[in-house]
């Protein structure tokens, strides 16, 4: 009996001595091991490894990309205008020897990391107007932010691994006036186009009507020397006809008279002996 709790004793020891000796670490952990307060070694492959015990002591980080998203702050544009914006930023551990010597935590490094992409945010988004803010190129922006971000976030042992803008407002105080003037130089901007619009109708206009105007013209022209030609040659076969038997020339054109003066219901009062009824009578001619 005795010997039987002597073996169990023995195994509780060693299951001790073991467990204070060796430890795990985790793929989605990084391991930071110390000797009575100065780090000694980093550990990042995942697996089973060794510690002095009642000596050393583990810190663990996490070797994930990790999440953080700051409180809304004002930032103040190049044109003088207040801007709440609010962001977020991705970042990761990966260096963590450094990141425990700078901030030992998570949540210090958050604090820390807030207060760093508020100073770029705040120095890149200064240096513009709100207009580019609003309608410019926000991911070249916040590439530049981001950049920046990572440069001074690297004495604490972390990257940055992207920092973006959820939302920009303009205080409430200011939007109404911001807005009427947004609205104003849009109306200005529109009433500038019109009125160039309106001026290049009336140049196509004007041009449209000389262009026709010239074109009547031209066609004016031609049709009068087309009809004074048609004139001058049917004068010219009147004239031709006439010269080759003038006696029934005359004939012709007394009867065309007829036809023209002597309609249905016309009454003419002529004695016959006239010269404009004398293919009307009997009379005989000598």
């Amino acid at each position: 009996m005795k010997s039987l709790i002597k073996a169990i004793v023995a195994v509780v020891l060693a299951g001790l001595l073991i467990e204070s000796v060796l430890f795990t670490v985790d793929e989605r952990e990084q391991v930071v091991v110390t000797r009575l307060g100065e780090p000694r070694r980093t550990i990042k492959s995942p697996g089973l490894h060794w510690k002095v015990p009642f000596v050393e002591r583990l810190h663990s980080f996490d070797d994930r990309l990790l999440y953080s998203d700051a409180d809304p702050a004002p930032i103040y544009t190049l044109d003088k205008k207040n801007l709440t914006v609010d962001n977020f930023a991705r970042w990761r551990i990966v260096d963590p020897l450094k990141f425990l010597k700078s901030v030992q935590t998570v949540r210090g490094a958050q604090s820390r990391l807030d207060d760093i992409i508020y100073a770029a945010v705040r120095e890149e988004l200064g240096r513009r107007t709100l207009d580019e803010i609003v309608s410019g190129n926000r991911r070249e922006i916040m590439d530049m932010v981001t950049t920046r971000s990572r440069q001074d976030a690297a004495e604490l042992g972390v990257e940055v691994v992207d920092v973006r803008v959820k939302r920009a407002d303009l205080p409430e105080e200011n939007k109404k006036n911001v807005f009427d003037r947004m609205r104003a130089e849009r109306a200005r901007q529109a009433k500038e186009y019109r009125a160039e619009g309106e001026e290049a109708a009336l140049k196509i206009r004007a041009e449209t009507d000389l262009e026709v105007t010239r074109i009547k013209s031209d066609a004016f022209q031609k049709s009068q020397l087309i009809r004074g030609q048609g004139d001058a040659e049917a004068l010219a076969i009147y004239a031709s006809a006439f010269q080759r038997d003038p006696r029934f020339y005359e004939f012709q054109r007394t009867l065309e008279a007829y036809e023209k003066t002597l309609g249905e219901g016309t009454t003419v009062v002529l004695p016959l002996r006239t010269d404009f009824f004398k293919y009307l009578g009997n009379r005989k001619r000598r």
